[in-house]
C-alpha cells in the first residue's frame, strides 16, 4: 500500500515538472488568470491521482496532459492575435497619470483605493504627486514610474500599433510610419517597439530568432 502510495506521487511529481517545463510557466507572481487556473486545476488533479489509489493514475494524467495542451495552443494563438490576447489576458491599465488618480478606470477593474495605497506604500512612495505613471498589469502587481523616470510607451506590438499610446504622445498614423520607412522597417516585421525620452526604439521579429 504505502509503496504504491510512494510511487504514484514520486510519478506525480516528476510528472508535473515535465508538463510545466513544457508549458514553460515562469514564477507565480508573474502567472496570468488563466495560468493560475490552469496550476490550481493542476494541482487539484495531482491530489486526486496521489489519493485513489484504486483508481489508474491515468485518469489524472490524461486530463493533466489536455490542460498543458490547450494552455499551449491559447499562448501560441494569443502571441499571434492582439485581440485575443486581450481577451484571455486583459490589457495593462494605467491607474495614475501624471499624479493624477483614474478613478473611472479603477471602478472598471474593480481596484479599491487601499490597493492602490498599500502598492504605493510598499514601492516606497509617499505621495501620488510624485508619481508619472502607474500601471497595473495583468498579474495584478502595480508598476510605478516617477517623475523623474521615463516611462517605455508601447507603440507596437507584434505589428500591431497602438493608437491609444500614439493619442498619449499626440503623435499620428502618419508620424510612425514615417519613422519605419526611414529605418526600411516594414511594420509587419516589428515585434516590439516603443516611445521613451522622445526617441522611438524598435525591436524585430528576426532579431529574436
Amino acid at each position: 500500500m504505502y509503496i504504491n502510495l510512494i510511487l504514484r506521487t514520486l510519478f506525480m511529481y516528476f510528472f508535473v515538472i515535465f508538463v510545466y517545463r513544457v508549458m514553460g510557466k515562469k514564477e507565480v507572481g508573474e502567472l496570468s488568470i488563466v495560468d493560475l487556473i490552469v496550476s490550481v486545476l493542476i494541482a487539484e488533479l495531482i491530489a486526486l491521482g496521489i489519493e485513489r489509489e484504486k483508481e489508474s493514475i491515468l485518469l489524472s494524467v490524461v486530463p493533466i496532459l489536455v490542460l498543458s495542451i490547450v494552455q499551449i495552443l491559447i499562448s501560441f494563438v494569443s502571441l499571434k492575435s492582439e485581440k485575443i490576447r486581450n481577451l484571455i489576458d486583459g490589457k495593462p491599465t494605467v491607474i495614475i497619470k501624471n499624479g493624477k488618480i483614474n478613478f473611472k478606470e479603477m471602478v472598471k477593474i474593480r481596484y479599491s483605493l487601499d490597493d492602490l495605497l498599500t502598492e504605493l506604500r510598499l514601492s516606497g512612495i509617499k505621495s501620488i504627486d510624485k508619481v508619472k505613471y502607474a500601471v497595473l498589469e495583468n498579474n495584478g502587481q502595480l508598476s510605478t514610474f516617477l517623475d523623474d523616470e521615463d516611462y517605455p510607451l508601447p507603440l507596437i506590438l507584434d505589428g500591431i500599433i497602438d493608437y491609444d499610446v500614439l493619442k498619449e504622445i499626440n503623435k499620428d498614423y502618419k508620424w510612425i510610419i514615417n519613422i519605419l520607412k526611414k529605418k526600411n522597417i516594414e511594420l509587419e516585421e516589428i515585434f516590439y517597439a516603443f516611445y521613451t525620452s522622445g526617441k522611438v526604439f524598435i525591436i524585430k521579429k528576426s532579431e529574436l530568432l
